[in-house]
């Protein structure tokens, strides 16, 4: 199969036909579905909801804005389907519509069927919300680590199937061990991605949750955050001791190699500590060094 990167292009097959406008002045170049891809017309009420939908979240406004669209308009952009039965369909893409076409009362609404694996059905779900942005930073994490369980992927396999680059696919898995409450936090916007990488370079669930509160009641910006880990360095004495400069440094590390770094003093030199998150991640970090 190939890859899926490339989004809901790969799975509807399309020729070009030339239109020539009715003013007779303007030619428009359009697409029609492949003849073996037809669309059918449906009732929503046989369309079951995609298991693998990884968006859990659906804003009110932006499905009032697609209803009224769909009001007006129709729906334009056929859902995808894959069939169950003579009479029942698996919704693969296009969740927001079929919940609008509902609340409309629509009794038919297009659609095009196709063959897909559970796999194909969890990709083809995670790439279209990506590609419009529509998940939340916890949801894509949760939708990267299902499948990566499920189908026993690498991160580098995931991440060319999705079309992101490796250390962005790891990032991103990287806020699942964020505490609970934080996670919640990011899903309902209290917080910021960037927020959270920042949380993520503090060790221990006491400190982060902790620098979660600050931002959250103090309404921190991202840079503002990053100066507040260096007040949370632990004791007071040891907070004197921060070496602001090492910081920085360990800021050019992690950005150089994709990953946790620290710098730790001894009374004579000291030692730089890597972290990762498995022997891909190790492994990604090695290449880099070299």
């Amino acid at each position: 199969m190939s890859g899926l990167g490339r989004g809901l292009d790969s799975l509807i097959p399309k020729k070009v036909m030339r239109v020539v406008s009715p003013t007779g002045d303007t030619i428009i170049n359009t697409t029609t579905i492949d003849e073996k891809d037809r669309i059918l017309q449906v009732s929503p009420d046989q369309i079951e909801v995609n298991p693998f939908q990884p968006r859990k979240q659906f804003k009110e406004r932006d499905l009032h804005d697609l209803v009224e669209s769909i009001r007006i308009h129709g729906i334009i952009q056929p859902l995808i389907v894959t069939k169950i039965n003579e009479n029942q369909f698996q919704l693969i893409a296009g969740e927001r519509r079929l919940r609008s076409a509902k609340e409309l009362g629509l009794l038919k609404i297009p659609v095009i069927v196709r063959e897909a694996s559970e796999q194909d059905k969890q990709e083809i779900a995670l790439i279209e919300n990506i590609q419009r942005s529509e998940l939340n930073p916890i949801e894509t994490a949760v939708a990267y680590q299902k499948l990566l369980n499920d189908f026993r992927m690498t991160q580098d396999d995931l991440a060319k199937r999705v079309g992101k680059a490796r250390p962005s696919v790891a990032n991103s898995l990287r806020l699942l061990t964020l505490p609970d409450e934080i996670q919640l936090g990011l899903m309902e916007g209290n917080i910021t991605e960037g927020h959270a990488k920042v949380i993520l370079g503090l060790e221990g669930e006491v400190k982060q949750m902790g620098l979660y509160r600050k931002i959250v009641h103090g309404s921190l910006s991202v840079a503002d955050t990053t100066k507040e880990t260096r007040e949370m360095g632990g004791t007071k004495q040891q907070r004197v001791k921060i070496n602001y400069q090492d910081k920085d440094k360990e800021f050019a590390i992690r950005e150089a190699l994709q990953a946790r770094a620290e710098i730790r003093r001894k009374a004579k030199g000291g030692e730089i500590v890597i972290h990762f998150y498995d022997d891909e991640e190790l492994q990604n970090i090695i290449l880099k060094m070299s």
